[in-house]
């Protein structure tokens, strides 16, 4: 039948839209402090509420799924976790969400209420962002633009397979 559909094919489906919705949206989070910073530093509470739902409601439950459905796939098509391709992108899978939720999460929490304190301090006068702020915002930067870097190598892995 030309319509039907693998169990595995649904499972790749199912993978490739979690990664493309959970982790794509991800990728703009890197252009929200910088607009914010043009526009105006007193939009940089908004940042973190967004980084943070994206976060929470998009990559955490996209993760899910991967998982899920990537064991799956190896199960149903009978690959080797040994794999380095499969391994690979697998610990890169862990570090993402151990990053999610150990550093990401709580780090906009974090950084929200510690700019909306400061403009709740600068009253409605010119605002900057304290230095401590802007440094502790840069490395979550770095650490964002690392874990881009990251999704694109697991990306390269699971797509050509090295070694197999």
């Amino acid at each position: 039948m030309p319509l039907a559909v693998t169990g595995y094919e649904f499972s790749l489906f199912l993978h490739i839209t979690a990664v493309m919705v959970g982790f794509g949206a991800t990728f703009a989070e890197a252009i929200t402090f910088p607009v914010a910073m043009r526009v105006s530093p007193r939009h940089l509470p908004y940042v973190h509420r967004l980084q943070l739902a994206i976060n929470q409601w998009l990559t955490t439950p996209a993760m899910v799924v991967v998982l899920a459905t990537g064991f799956y796939q190896v199960s149903d098509a009978d690959f080797d976790l040994g794999d380095f391709w499969l391994s690979g992108a697998f610990l890169i899978v862990i570090v993402i969400g151990g990053l999610l939720g150990a550093y990401f999460i709580p780090t906009d929490r974090k950084l929200g209420t510690m700019i909306e304190r400061e403009i709740a301090a600068a009253g409605d006068g010119e605002f900057t962002p304290s230095a401590e702020y802007l440094a502790k915002a840069r490395i979550e930067g770095i650490v964002g633009t690392v874990t881009g870097l990251l999704l694109v190598a697991a990306v390269y892995l699971m797509v050509t397979k090295p070694g197999l």
